[in-house]
């Protein structure tokens, strides 16, 4: 596990001069499968990190990319929603390197998934008809041109929390989107579970945490298993074989 420098690819693509990410690797000598994880609106943490070790474990090379890179989160995170809500901008282009990286990879089977949470999850979908094999989206928002921003997608599974305020009928919305195009999907809502129920631990600042947990934001450890094999069984069924 370890950091990886993806700055001269990504500033000789226009993308973030300073780009970088958490590698994880699985046991053995591969080649693996691999996958682009996507983090959450606080960034790269230790929760990511954790996430992508767990990837790993089930034996995917995974690269968690930091889309902060050039600034930190306090510095990018409004310009990385922006264009995640507009379809277009720095974010994508780093993550078409974050792919290219991995598809390069002596240690790659040359199959590559997509993964995201939270805002992740969002770009997660936009990206899935960008050059990857899988992808997985977790409690990411909608785009409004949904069907348009769809066509061509790579297989999707997705997840989502009957408890999440943020994101009322957007598994509903996802899945006749999906049907309609007839790209093979599966989505499913978890009763139990709100938004970033996939996390283990609490995020963000100590006193906004009770307020996260009326608006439906926390970890379900009711939903966690079923939903991560749901994730493990689709990038293996497109990915390893």
């Amino acid at each position: 596990m370890t950091h990886v420098d993806l700055s001269p690819e990504s500033t000789a693509a226009g993308g973030s001069a300073s780009l970088g990410g958490y590698l994880a690797t699985p046991s053995g000598t591969g080649p693996f499968p691999a996958v682009v994880m996507i983090h959450e609106a606080f960034g790269l943490n230790d929760m990511t990190r954790r996430h992508a070790d767990r990837l790993a474990r089930a034996g995917y090379l995974t690269l968690a990319l930091d889309l902060f890179s050039d600034g930190g989160t306090r510095r990018c995170l409004v310009s990385t929603m922006r264009s995640m809500l507009k379809g277009s901008g720095r974010p994508f282009t780093d993550l078409s390197t974050a792919r290219k990286w991995l598809a390069n990879s002596p240690l790659s089977n040359g199959k590559t998934g997509v993964i995201g949470f939270c805002m992740g999850g969002g770009f997660a979908l936009l990206v899935a008809r960008d050059g990857f094999d899988a992808a997985s989206v977790n409690y990411g928002r909608l785009p409004s041109d949904l069907e348009d921003s769809l066509r061509g997608a790579c297989p999707i599974v997705a997840n989502f929390g009957g408890r999440d305020t943020t994101l009322k009928g957007a598994a509903g919305r996802l899945e006749a989107a999906l049907t309609n195009l007839g790209i093979p999907h599966s989505v499913k809502e978890f009763p139990t579970a709100g938004h970033a129920f996939l996390n283990d631990a609490d995020l963000g600042p100590a006193v906004f945490r009770p307020l996260m947990r009326v608006m439906g934001i926390g970890p379900d450890p009711e939903s966690t298993p079923e939903a991560w094999q749901r994730i493990e069984d689709h990038f293996a069924r497109h990915l390893k074989y």
